[in-house]
């Protein structure tokens, strides 16, 4: 609950800092620099720990006549980011000129965590399902996640290497493979107009 709630408040100030043109990590890399600083990052929050415990403490305290404010509304926060970013990402199709109908994006990542396997309570699948609310086509790329269990799990394919000539890129997962890629690597994966979404600061 308390990684959660540590989130949550990252992921709002993460609004806050994109509506007023501050680079959350810039932000972050400067209050790393106090000796008694605990980092955390934004970013969609997944798997069981985070996206399903509080729930059960939420349902207990109000069997027991108390609502929690706190913990309810860093739920609401984590739950809406897929919808935040999907919506920022149509803004920014748009602003290019862009018809969000006739647009590709690549999504790199669906575990609910860096380096495992592990699919269950995906955030990212809230995401691709927001984008696709849009029309927009998603091809979804993920090292460690099974083809099998994201089909059966999501309905969703998961594409063993990427096309090109997307319109966007969506780096949903910090994966280990993913941080040593360039800029050269994305541009070779985009068009003329490319937009990438960094959603873990890696790069």
């Amino acid at each position: 609950v308390q990684r959660d709630l540590n989130i949550s408040l990252m992921n709002e100030l993460a609004v806050i800092f994109d509506k007023m043109g501050i680079d959350t990590h810039e932000v972050l890399e400067a209050a790393g620099t106090k000796w008694n600083f605990l980092k955390f990052t934004p970013g969609l929050v997944g798997g069981h720990c985070i996206g399903i415990d509080p729930y059960y403490l939420l349902y207990k305290a109000r069997q027991l006549g108390y609502d929690p404010q706190v913990i309810h509304s860093g739920r609401r926060v984590n739950d809406g980011m897929p919808t935040y970013i999907a919506t920022k990402l149509v803004q920014m199709l748009l602003q290019r000129g862009k018809n969000p109908r006739q647009t590709k994006v690549l999504v790199m990542g669906l575990t609910f965590k860096e380096n495992v396997s592990d699919i269950r309570n995906s955030k990212v699948a809230d995401l691709v399902r927001e984008l696709m609310k849009y029309a927009i086509i998603v091809h979804l790329i993920d090292p460690y996640a099974s083809p099998n269990e994201v089909a059966e799990a999501y309905r969703m394919t998961l594409m063993e290497t990427p096309s090109t000539h997307y319109d966007a890129v969506i780096v949903a997962v910090a994966h280990d493979v993913y941080q040593s890629l360039d800029i050269a690597y994305f541009k070779s994966l985009m068009n003329g107009t490319p937009i990438l979404m960094d959603l873990k600061g890696l790069y």
